[in-house]
């Protein structure tokens, strides 16, 4: 595990804008430094024969084909309006 004095913890909370107590310092301290400890374990691990990837498991575009079809008439489109004016939907105004 990485000593203590190697990480900032301070420095780090400060970054992400928290304010730690005393005791919730010393326990990010001490899993960060798990986790660092970790990272190096992993680094021991050949992976020259891996391909590098993107996701876990392949991911596939689940998207319907894009076919053009016809759209709504006006009349469609307005007929749940409860404002029209002129083939268009009438808001409320928001900006003075």
């Amino acid at each position: 595990m990485k000593p203590a004095a190697d990480m900032n913890i301070e420095y780090v909370a400060n970054l992400a804008r928290l304010a730690l107590t005393e005791a919730e310092k010393t326990r990010f301290t001490q899993q960060l430094g798990e986790i660092l400890h970790y990272v190096e374990k992993l680094k021991q691990v050949d992976v020259s024969g891996v391909e590098p990837m993107a996701h876990a498991s392949p991911v596939f575009n689940v998207w319907a084909a894009d076919t053009p079809r016809a759209g709504l008439t006006a009349a469609q489109a307005l007929q749940n309006a409860p404002m029209q004016r002129d083939q268009c939907i009438v808001l409320p105004k928001v900006v003075e």
